[in-house]
């Protein structure tokens, strides 16, 4: 695999819009992120708006002419949507005709019927997990919610023990695997390897959705022994319709992006030879927008077809997919332009001199970053979109794989102890019908689970690979 070398970001460097020294820069950072936090966590303020007035607070902070400023921000922005808005489009259509097409259903209703009551926490992770390739978190919650409330009414199971595995495995994906927004932000920011990622990332996140799932069950349900609410059981999305796709049909669907990734990475790894065919024809069908194209393209006829959707219907659910994403990707873009602030700033190259003199690793500092930015904003999003771009310059030196590492190192962080100031922490709340300290010793928990886990998994694997 090829190394992103310090001569290679040579060639194109970044003149900093600042001559600030490491004291304002440090000053700015806190101000800017300070900002931010105000914003979003006192005057809940839109994250867009707080991203895009704390660009322009650090710009001012750090000394810099606000014309350079707004254009480092509008630069930033406009990179961002352009690497990753449309992969965000094309999964939210995926994640769209999935669940209205009753695939996602007949998923559950497949591997619940083959399931027994002991095995019922790991059906519920494996469940999550695979509907949570394709489908934002807050998307997941909703189409899972119905589900986890009607699996343990009927077993008659404490609702921590089927819900903890499922919220972990739709937040260890968010988190961890791409094409969720906040690692494929993180991957566009290191210029990390997107299928090596994904490989890396799938490894870490089995065992880290296995202790923060069905293995944390049994303790949170003896913190919180609590049944489901009646209230909050809303209607399954199939249940208007007459038929279903095939679960064959939907799990190829929804693994079809995932494999051609995957494909990729191994066939660059194994020919690793740019101008080889088989290394560039793989490189066309294992990038991210042809892959999660194809998948789209594949799912209106696996999916669509079989739930008797016509043409128009088609056209209807690919419409309804795009509309709730303008304010993601509004927020990852402003979060481009905020890290594209902090870079030309020289806030990176600032960590990077400072970094040089410390014992801590690399991965580490990513990581603690991610938590600081997550604890202080409560968002995994922005707390992924700040990191990346904090530490984007200490990949420099970084081998394709460590590279990878650090956008899960980041990732991870970004998990750290849900609690009031993230939208994640009320929706579960509300619909488990639990109470705020009731949330904080099982969601809060078990996403503080995740995150310590995911994150001394990807150190021990650093000091493996």
């Amino acid at each position: 695999m090829t190394r992103l070398s310090v001569e290679m970001l040579a060639a194109d460097p970044v003149e900093p819009i600042t001559s600030a020294g490491h004291a304002q820069l440090g000053i700015a950072v806190l101000a800017g992120i300070a900002v931010i936090v105000l914003l979003i966590t006192k005057f809940k303020m839109h994250a867009f708006l707080a991203l895009t007035i704390g660009s322009l607070a650090l710009g001012a902070f750090a000394g810099a002419p606000l014309d350079k400023a707004i254009t480092s921000f509008t630069t930033g922005l406009g990179s961002t949507v352009a690497g990753v808005g449309v992969l965000i489009a094309l999964g939210a259509i995926l994640g769209k005709l999935l669940a209205d097409s009753g695939g996602a259903d007949q998923i559950v209703d497949t591997i619940l019927a083959k399931a027994s009551p002991r095995s019922m926490p790991w059906a519920m992770v494996l469940i999550a997990s695979v509907i949570g390739l394709p489908l934002f978190f807050e998307v997941g919650i909703v189409l899972l919610i119905p589900v986890v409330l009607m699996v343990a009414k009927r077993g008659n199971y404490s609702l921590m023990r089927i819900g903890i595995p499922a919220l972990a495995g739709l937040s260890v994906m968010h988190g961890l695997i791409p094409p969720h927004p906040g690692p494929l932000v993180a991957v566009d920011a290191v210029k990390a390897n997107l299928g090596l990622t994904l490989a890396l990332g799938v490894l870490v996140a089995i065992p880290t959705v296995i202790i923060a799932g069905p293995l944390f069950s049994k303790v949170a349900v003896r913190w919180v022994d609590v049944q489901a609410p009646e209230r909050m059981t809303p209607a399954r999305p199939s249940e208007e319709l007459e038929n279903r796709p095939s679960f064959g049909a939907t799990l190829s669907t929804i693994l079809l992006p995932v494999v051609l990734m995957l494909s990729k990475a191994l066939v660059d790894i194994i020919v690793d030879d740019p101008e080889h065919t088989v290394q560039r024809v793989f490189d066309v069908i294992g990038s991210p927008l042809i892959a999660l194209l194809a998948a789209v393209i594949v799912g209106m006829f696996t999916l669509g077809r079989p739930a008797g959707f016509t043409k128009e219907r088609l056209s209807s659910t690919v419409e309804k997919g795009l509309m709730p994403i303008a304010g993601i990707l509004l927020i990852v873009g402003a979060g481009g332009g905020f890290k594209q602030t902090l870079i030309d700033s020289g806030v990176g190259q600032m960590i990077l001199d400072i970094s040089k003199d410390w014992s801590i690793p690399a991965l580490l500092l990513a990581w603690l970053i991610a938590v600081a930015i997550r604890l202080a904003t409560g968002s995994a999003t922005v707390a992924t979109i700040s990191a990346a771009g904090l530490v984007a310059p200490l990949a420099a030196d970084m081998s394709s794989t460590h590279t990878a590492l650090l956008v899960l190192a980041i990732g991870a962080g970004s998990l750290f102890f849900s609690h009031v100031n993230d939208a994640g922490f009320w929706l579960v709340k509300e619909y488990f019908g639990l109470s705020v300290g009731q949330t904080l010793k099982t969601w809060s928990v078990m996403e503080t689970i995740i995150s310590v886990v995911a994150g001394g998994l990807v150190l021990l694997l650093s000091l493996i690979i």
